[in-house]
């Protein structure tokens, strides 16, 4: 589905507010799609109140774990235009070991980074896959659509403290090719992307010392990933219609060691 093929057709992405999520979802608006961005309220305020918010991108306030929330967002964006890219970028990232010096891994933050990450992706592809299924096809292989989610290179290579997070994103790994197979018949293709160490605002947060030792790991570029680099990729893997179940590392080469 050649995006230029893809203008005034519906796209939905979401932690469309910030990091990876904004920048595809500007991708994706300036290729002329109808772009809906779900955040969380108050990503969405900030993104409002720092005067970066755009005109031709319709923001929604969508909790990505409430299934209700997101059947009825993802239908409204489907009225805007006939949908055919959803593209998963909310997240969460916390460390905490499975038994450490507070004792053991809390329950509660390891139910919530499955619910955000694996089970939130997976309430955005089920309704986004069935309104693209009730869309008529684009091409002659009987194409409707394509969904990428976002997993992590910690899907392969999770580090100390990332029990939660390794787990939640080896989900989507493995949901990938699983979705790709059941979605098939449908004309609905399933990828996702495994970003490396990416500057976004969630690295920000860490401090100096340890981002100077993320960036050094990296042996091509030698660099953190920059979010656009992230969305270019989206763009490519919506254009090439014979990409389909496949987790495409983005990440210079980088394999992360045990800490």
């Amino acid at each position: 589905m050649d995006l230029q093929t893809l203008k005034e057709s519906g796209a939905i992405v979401t932690g469309g507010a910030s990091g990876l999520g904004a920048a595809t979802a500007a991708r994706l608006a300036d290729d002329g799609l109808v772009v809906t961005a779900f955040d969380l309220a108050a990503g969405i305020e900030k993104v409002r109140e720092s005067g970066s918010a755009r005109e031709d991108i319709t923001y929604v306030a969508v909790d990505v774990t409430d299934d209700a929330a997101v059947a009825r967002a993802v239908a409204e964006a489907a009225e805007r235009a006939p949908l055919r890219v959803a593209v998963n970028c909310a997240g969460i990232c916390p460390s905490a070991r499975i038994v450490g010096r507070q004792g053991t891994h809390d329950a509660a933050l390891f139910a919530t980074t499955i619910q955000v990450n694996l089970v939130g992706t997976f309430h955005v592809l089920t309704h986004a896959a069935a309104a693209m299924a009730a869309t008529s096809p684009v091409d002659e292989d009987g194409q409707r659509g394509v969904v990428v989610n976002t997993a992590s290179v910690a899907a392969f290579e999770g580090q100390v403290g990332q029990a939660a997070y390794a787990a939640s994103k080896g989900g989507v790994h493995s949901l990938t090719i699983a979705a790709a197979r059941d979605l098939s018949s449908l004309g609905i293709r399933v990828n996702s992307v495994a970003p490396g160490v990416v500057w976004t605002p969630m690295m920000e947060s860490i401090n100096e010392e340890f981002r100077t030792e993320l960036e050094a790991r990296v042996p091509f570029p030698a660099r953190f990933a920059r979010p656009d680099e992230y969305a270019r990729l989206v763009a490519a893997i919506v254009g090439n219609d014979y990409l389909n179940g496949e987790t495409i590392r983005l990440d210079g080469a980088l394999r992360m060691p045990p800490r």
